[in-house]
């Protein structure tokens, strides 16, 4: 069986089609990793949700940015913005079963056979992975019970610093900003969601997450997307997915 990870469709149907026929996905032998914001920007969202849902069993995905945002819009009264391309989705006759699919989507999920973890963004230096999956299904169980809460009250920049001692709101909004925006921080664990260029462009004391010494995920193979301005990036313990329009990237193993 092959894995294929797949990056930040968008919106881009008709380009995730072709890179589905390119790779000769056989649903009988292959697994697909997407790892968030499958809608938004690109002009077929609503088709882009109604593949990846009808892939089954064959799809792991993560919730990224805008996959919330889409909730927010839809669930929380939040206001579109100009650059949205969700419309068709809010007024689909399908949108109550999609929506609903949306939100059992995990922010960060974990394969133990083969010790992979897929999220949208990032990781805290500070996090282990099992510390990571403890705040993403805090996050989870927050949608399930109350959506509207929660979706209306997590935008923001703040907190900008981690700490163990975060409740409530506070600390879901840190955990979804990390694991779904995160590109800096620093060493002792702050955050910057305004630095967006490529990895070398941000000044000291900040560092691409994945980059910090000592970071206590670094053990573990992190699949992830978000980052547009990195492009494919590989290491033995990282692993940044190209977008869906332009590849996939299959597991070595």
């Amino acid at each position: 069986m092959a894995r294929w990870a797949i990056g930040d469709v968008q919106g881009c149907c008709d380009e995730l089609e072709q890179l589905l026929a390119r790779i000769r996905f056989s649903s009988d032998r292959d697994r697909l990793w997407f790892v968030g914001d499958l809608v938004n920007r690109g002009p077929c969202s609503l088709q882009a949700l109604r593949l990846v849902r009808s892939l089954g069993d064959n799809a792991v995905s993560v919730l990224g940015n805008h996959d919330l945002h889409l909730l927010a819009v839809a669930l929380a009264g939040e206001k579109l913005r100009k650059s949205d391309t969700l419309s068709e989705i809010l007024a689909a006759p399908d949108r109550d079963g999609l929506l609903e699919w949306l939100l059992l989507l995990p922010l960060a999920y974990f394969e133990p056979d083969h010790g992979d973890l897929l999220l949208h963004a990032g990781v805290l230096p500070q996090w282990t992975v099992a510390q990571t999956l403890q705040l993403a299904g805090e996050v989870q169980q927050a949608l399930h019970d109350d959506p509207r809460a929660l979706l209306s009250t997590m935008y923001g920049d703040q907190p900008d610093r981690w700490q163990a001692t975060l409740t409530g709101l506070d600390r879901l909004r840190f955990a979804i900003n990390v694991l779904t925006r995160l590109r800096f921080c620093t060493a002792d664990g702050r955050v910057d969601f305004k630095q967006k260029g490529n990895p070398d462009s941000a000044p000291k004391p900040w560092l691409p997450w994945y980059k910090v010494p000592g970071r206590a995920s670094r053990e573990q193979r992190i699949v992830f997307g978000h980052w547009s301005a990195l492009g494919f990036y590989s290491e033995a313990a990282c692993w940044q997915s190209t977008p869906a329009a332009s590849g996939a990237v299959r597991s070595p193993r």
